[in-house]
């Protein structure tokens, strides 16, 4: 009995033992496979980033020289966007470095002031219905809560997004909501850059049908009315609507938009419909009453395309393909790309040769391509860690990619670089009104962005949407005169603004600049034409054409 009564007591003493033992051990076990099991999905979450960004083809020097990309672009981006329905807005980061040029933060919190008022004044709502109803009025509704200017179409697709950016940043500095008239050569080029809202122009806008009618511009223009009273607005009502017409071949009358005192009265005017294809931001640098704000917005003068452009157009995800296809097969193992933009308005006056030759001088002098071995049978060994490095060639002709891909595949580099020469396209003339072309030219825009070193053409607005996006300071390849190639053949960019081509200070009929305009401190002469203007941070860097 003692030994049956110890045993059962020590079975007992076991028996509760297991019972508080057990469960113990049964939940440290959960939360030691727990534990696992999340190790395991953070380190397949992080596993299927770096494969995903390896299907990217980001380049891994950037992705371990910062860890991670910079999404909001310094905050000008708001988040909160359905990213299927926009690939490129947050993985475009991941494509380039993070831009040195940072956002002032007064700009920020304009563009998040400015997102509400298109959401609160947009299409679709109470006041956009209510403002349209006005447009047939002679006179504005002065009770009118929202404003607009509607953005037309004009020229190339560099010339429009130059334009579209100006005329966004003019809404801005006005409190106005910019619409866009993009029409059928345009369409799925841009992702919407405004959250839970559109900036397309509806389709069933009153005045959409007369957009290219003369009338509009004979009779509804700024620029004819301050003709017929004489320039003097100062007794007038402000009418419903007013057409401003700024393309390069305004007259004397429309150039009167940028004089200060009209400002007074076209801020009562709550249509304004515009059509331009010029970049005329700096000359609203040079209106009094806007000073303020825009020195608030940019105290550095060479970033407002680059961040206004990087704000505004993300590319479709159509677009994008094209982007990240062309990429991934071609430069996203280079250790350099190095961008050549080329751009003829006059083929036949500058043949290809000769143009070759220039391009040749210009990137020989400033080291830009790598020199050749000019020796015959001439072999260098290739070793484990070569540089590559990629051409990239954008033109509307072939022969420039195929003379540098001949030159680089018949004579090695003399410091052993591996060269990879490319050319998305090459459509051989500019087409207007073609959709498709349009999305190809904005993807070989965005793609030539996106290069370490970049050489462009004089003129070509197609090369400053490239160094505006990518925040490039290009050298630029002036024009040849009388089949000269100019001395020096090229020059680097004093910044990376774009030019703003026909200024009201040049008289296009007379072909002379009025030399008495003061520019201040600001506005500079453009490096490629003479009498253009640009925004620079400094006057101290002056350049002086010499073609």
């Amino acid at each position: 009995m003692e030994n049956s009564g110890f045993s059962l007591k020590k079975l007992t003493l076991r028996m509760a033992l297991c019972f508080i033992v057990l469960p113990l051990l049964f939940l440290i076990s959960m939360i030691y496979q727990n534990s696992v099991s999340k190790i395991i999905q953070e380190y397949s979450a992080q596993s299927a980033f770096k494969e995903k960004a390896k299907n990217l083809t980001v380049l891994p020097k950037i992705i371990e020289s910062e860890g991670h990309s910079d999404k909001l672009l310094g905050g000008i981006l708001a988040s909160g966007f359905d990213s299927e329905s926009c690939i490129s807005r947050y993985e475009s980061s991941l494509y380039r470095k993070t831009s040195t040029h940072k956002p002032s933060s007064y700009l920020i919190s304009k563009l998040r002031k400015y997102e509400k008022r298109h959401k609160h004044c947009g299409p679709g709502t109470e006041f956009y219905n209510k403002a349209v109803k006005g447009l047939d009025s002679s006179h504005a509704n002065v009770t009118s809560e929202c404003s607009y200017i509607v953005w037309l179409p004009s020229n190339g697709l560099g010339n429009r997004i130059v334009s579209m950016t100006a005329a966004f940043l003019y809404s801005l500095v006005t409190d106005r909501v910019l619409l866009v008239h993009h029409g059928t050569d345009m369409a799925d080029l841009f992702c919407e850059p405004f959250p839970n809202t559109s900036w397309f122009l509806p389709s069933d806008f009153p005045l959409i049908d007369q957009f290219d009618s003369s009338k509009m511009r004979n009779n509804y223009s700024y620029g004819a009315l301050l003709k017929n009273n004489n320039t003097n607005t100062s007794t007038l009502k402000p009418p419903g609507f007013l057409f401003l017409y700024l393309a390069y071949n305004y007259d004397e009358s429309d150039k009167l938009f940028y004089l200060d005192q009209n400002q007074d009265f076209l801020r009562k005017v709550p249509w304004l419909i515009l059509r331009s294809d010029q970049y005329f931001v700096p000359y609203l640098f040079l209106i009094k009453s806007f000073q303020n704000e825009l020195n608030r917005l940019f105290p550095d003068k060479e970033t407002v395309f680059h961040n206004l452009s990087r704000y505004l157009f993300h590319p479709s995800n159509q677009a994008w393909g094209l982007i990240t296809r062309f990429y991934q097969a071609y430069l996203a193992r280079a250790d350099e790309i190095i961008g050549l933009q080329i751009r003829l308005f006059d083929p036949k006056s500058n043949p290809s040769d000769l143009v070759m030759k220039q391009i040749l001088s210009c990137t020989e002098n400033e080291n830009l391509l790598p020199k050749l071995v000019n020796q015959k049978n001439t072999v260098t060994s290739a070793s484990r860690n070569q540089t590559l490095k990629a051409i990239l060639v954008a033109s509307l002709h072939s022969e420039y990619y195929t003379n540098l891909k001949n030159i680089y595949w018949t004579k090695p580099t003399a410091t052993g670089e591996a060269i990879g020469v490319y050319q998305p396209s090459n459509e051989e003339y500019q087409h207007f009104g073609d959709n498709m072309h349009n999305i190809k030219a904005w993807a070989e825009m965005y793609v030539l962005s996106l290069s370490d070193v970049l050489v462009t053409s004089s003129w070509s607005t197609f090369g400053y949407v490239a160094q505006g996006l990518g925040g490039l300071r290009p050298w630029i390849m002036f024009m040849p005169d009388n089949r000269n190639i100019p001395n020096p053949p090229c020059r680097r960019v004093l910044s990376m603004e774009p030019c703003f081509h026909y200024p009201p200070s040049y008289d296009r009929d007379k072909n002379v600049r009025d030399e008495n305009v003061d520019l201040g401190e600001h506005v500079t002469q453009c490096e490629d034409v003479s009498w253009g203007v640009k925004l620079v941070n400094s006057k101290n860097n002056l350049f002086t054409a010499k073609h």
